[in-house]
């Protein structure tokens, strides 16, 4: 029976149809589903987006692990890189002070024998002076 009150305050009972009955109960265990289903999709969303918060954050993790790796790596190279250029400059600065100390030895050689040179052109003219002779080889055209 359902209950209801009239206009004047006193309560009228009136039979509730099984039909009505079966409505009522009907409705209310479809509407209990509709809310299990509710709770139980929120449920499967939240438990989705922690897993994906999960995966997010493993990647993340990942990516800066993987990036630490590559930046250690780079600046091991740029080291060695480093010491390697330091060492070919000081072979090019050391074949510079070579060749330059060889031009030097080269160079006081030259000085050397056209000293000698000169001292020999110097005897020679003594003794062409001393003989009154003029060079063969000067102006041949003057020869006598």
């Amino acid at each position: 029976m359902e209950n209801a009150e009239s206009s004047s305050g006193v309560r009228l009972e009136r039979a509730i149809s099984p039909r009505d009955l079966n409505a009522v109960l009907a409705r209310v265990e479809s509407e209990k589903k509709q809310a299990l289903i509710k709770a139980w999709e929120e449920s499967e969303k939240t438990k989705a987006e922690n897993r994906a918060y999960k995966r997010h954050n493993a990647v993340v993790l990942w990516e800066n692990s993987k990036k630490a790796s590559a930046e250690a790596n780079l600046k091991r190279i740029e080291e060695k890189l480093d010491r390697n250029k330091a060492k070919c400059v000081e072979k090019m600065q050391n074949k510079v002070a070579e060749i330059h100390r060889t031009a030097e030895e080269k160079r006081a050689m030259i000085e050397a024998y056209k000293g000698e040179e000169f001292l020999e052109i110097e005897e020679k003219a003594v003794k062409l002076r001393t003989r009154g002779h003029t060079p063969r080889k000067f102006l041949p055209c003057f020869g006598s």
